[in-house]
């Protein structure tokens, strides 16, 4: 659309690709707002939208990840939430937290200290999609309250992960963003329902995605009306055994080049060391990450889940130190801490 077009014209561009049969997604930017075109079988009458008033120009998307990708629209997507932290833009966002929710006692002392230290978000597992099925599968529910006390004390937002579609209706009440594991970054049921959520969707790279199945996965949750979609590299499975997975930070500016989705990285399930933790997460953010989403644990060597890769506190603050020197150099910058008063009065 043109910069200038007002919501009227729009709108009644859209209702107009509506009547040709197709569905469109209107994708507001700073400057403009582009509206993509899904259900469509070939080729558009492009003269006939074009000549509807408002409209700038008819651009074909010959990519199979249509919405996701920068011929739909060009400036980076930023996702913003109600205590002013972002991801994408700017600021570099970091999440935190430990891999499973233990206790209320545990999740308390970890997030207190992962906020002074200047985290936005809390990360923390209620159900937890385990290798064997005699291993610690989460709290549930009783984790999600216990993260939504988190939120109103200190002001963090909430990222937990959804393994089907019953946690995930629970997810989505509860939280501020909802993770899809790599093991289910192919889900497509799931997928599709995360979309219709309108919840913000942290979708995590599969063991051995390529990048265009990972925006094809993108493409699922997008073209059910979501358009906040966070991507996240967290390793990929190689003949490599000295780490858990392969950090492949080279997917960061191959991603950025072709799609204008956020994406973080998980140096914590992308090395499965503790020692590779912070020196990753360094290398992530000079890669040009949007962020960091990192497992952190006050007592690693007793967790019920990851612990050889989750850092200690003071671990995170060092690292939070060392990734705040290294933004500018990328023209990014690391805006510490939430506000907690304005969540103080949240349920």
């Amino acid at each position: 659309m043109k910069a200038q077009a007002t919501e009227e014209e729009i709108r009644a561009v859209c209702e107009h690709i509506e009547q040709l049969g197709f569905r469109p997604h209107p994708l507001p930017g700073a400057q403009r707002t582009a509206i993509g075109i899904t259900g469509n079988q070939g080729e558009v009458d492009r003269g006939n939208l074009a000549s509807l008033s408002g409209v700038a120009e008819v651009i074909r998307v010959s990519k199979a990840y249509k919405l996701a990708s920068r011929d739909v629209k060009e400036e980076d997507t930023v996702v913003r939430f109600p205590n002013g932290a972002t991801i994408g833009g700017r600021s570099l966002a970091v999440i935190a937290g430990p891999c499973s929710v233990e206790s209320r006692e545990q999740t308390f002392a970890i997030a207190e200290q992962v906020a002074a230290a200047g985290a936005q978000f809390f990360r923390g597992g209620a159900y937890k999609p385990r290798t064997s099925p005699y291993a610690f599968q989460g709290l549930g529910l009783e984790a999600l309250k216990i993260m939504a006390e988190v939120r109103a004390r200190l002001g963090l937002r909430i990222v937990t992960e959804a393994t089907d579609s019953e946690s995930l209706d629970l997810v989505a009440e509860w939280a501020d963003v909802i993770q899809i594991g790599a093991r289910n970054m192919q889900n497509f049921s799931l997928l599709k329902k995360a979309g219709r959520t309108r919840k913000p969707v942290l979708l995590k790279r599969g063991l051995s995605a390529t990048l265009e199945e990972f925006l094809m996965a993108a493409e699922y949750v997008m073209s059910e009306g979501n358009y906040e979609v966070i991507l996240c590299e967290r390793g990929v499975r190689t003949f490599a055994d000295h780490a858990r997975n392969t950090l492949d930070l080279s997917i960061i500016p191959a991603l950025q080049r072709v799609s204008h989705l956020p994406i973080l990285v998980d140096p914590s399930h992308g090395t499965g060391r503790r020692d590779s933790v912070a020196p990753m997460a360094r290398a992530g953010i000079a890669a040009g990450a949007d962020g960091l989403i990192v497992e952190v644990h006050n007592h690693p060597e007793s967790a019920l889940s990851d612990g050889p890769q989750s850092i200690y506190p003071e671990q995170f603050a060092a690292m939070m130190r060392e990734v705040e020197q290294i933004a500018p150099i990328v023209g990014r910058r690391l805006e510490r801490g939430v506000t907690a008063a304005a969540e103080a009065s949240r349920p």
